[in-house]
């Protein structure tokens, strides 16, 4: 006698479940919060480079940082992955951005305004990942969010202050802002398969690299011989604490929290760059920063508070919900 198997034999494989609302969890803000108060602290430092040659400095700088981070992942038995198809993009575009030109709009674009004009530039990168950063990431962007970034920045600018520019300089201004904004926002489709560390080991030796190249273009390798002792300490500082461990820390909580919300700790740099001014001896800072922290902490409250519910956004499925393809 022949059988017959029947269709619904088969077991019906499932829908992969829809990504739920970012976390919101002290644990995974902390990595964040610390690593931006890392780079606050670096603007104390980076002063002692101010006559330092830019492109050998920081190649030097982020050929170390590499170094270190090899070293570390492998004591720490971390598997990094080998960038495939459009992740060497990615990984370049953030490369570029948020280390080579970065650094490049900065010291240009003080030539041209005062510092606290480019600062309050770099300060308004909330907005931006609040917008963008959930697309990314296959949401909707987060009207907590959004409405607690212009507060933070707020926050920021009254830390910062205000200055002088003309037009080149708010080129430059802008251009840092994207650069900053990249930074984080081109990680978001890698972060998935290759995690804080790959990312951060990835992004730092192709940014060694392409510093290397501009050094022998457009300054001569042998200028880092010039450096004095506390220029070579800046360097290091700045290599192992604001590259290194701060690229780990900020990574992490992106990956764990989204963009969006992640985007909302930069407003903790101006703060920590007016606290490392006052250690080094600037003085008590004046009530337009006591009000700058004081906004900033409100922003951050309003936009870090945890949902009671998932929104309606976050509950329903929808057929965009991963990242751009690899």
């Amino acid at each position: 006698m022949q059988t017959h198997r029947t269709r619904s034999s088969a077991p019906v494989p499932s829908p992969a479940p829809a990504p739920g609302p970012p976390s919101t969890s002290v644990r995974d803000l902390a990595p964040g919060i610390a690593g931006m108060a890392l780079v606050g602290s670096s603007v104390t430092v980076s002063r002692a480079l101010v006559d330092a040659p830019l492109f050998a400095t920081q190649a030097v700088r982020y050929a170390a940082a590499a170094l270190l981070l090899f070293a570390l992942a492998r004591a720490a038995r971390v598997p990094i992955h080998r960038p495939r198809g459009r992740e060497w993009l990615w990984l370049a575009g953030i490369a570029a951005t948020g280390l080579v030109l970065f650094n490049v709009a900065v010291v240009r674009g003080v030539a041209h305004a005062e510092p606290a004009v480019i600062a309050v530039a770099v300060a308004s990168v909330p907005i931006l990942l609040g917008l963008i950063g959930p697309f990314l990431e296959g949401r909707r962007p987060s009207r907590r969010v959004l409405l607690a970034a212009p507060v933070v920045v707020a926050g920021a600018v009254l830390v910062e202050g205000t200055g002088r520019t003309d037009a080149a300089g708010v080129g430059w201004a802008a251009l840092a802002l994207g650069c900053e904004a990249g930074f984080t926002l081109l990680a978001v489709p890698v972060l998935r398969r290759h995690g804080a560390w790959g990312v951060s080991v990835h992004a730092v030796w192709l940014g060694a690299l392409m510093l290397v190249g501009l050094t022998v273009v457009c300054e001569s390798p042998t200028g880092v011989m010039s450096l004095r002792a506390s220029q070579w300490a800046a360097t290091g500082y700045l290599a192992v604490v604001v590259t290194a461990v701060a690229f780990l820390l900020w990574y992490r909580t992106v990956a764990a929290v989204g963009a969006g919300r992640a985007g909302l700790l930069t407003g903790v740099a101006p703060l920590a760059a007016a606290g490392a001014g006052v250690l080094a001896g600037g003085g008590v800072p004046g009530p337009a920063v006591w009000l700058g922290l004081l906004v900033v902490v409100v922003g951050l409250a309003a936009g870090l508070r945890p949902d009671r519910t998932p929104r309606a956004d976050d509950r329903a499925p929808r057929g965009d919900r991963t990242p751009p393809s690899l």
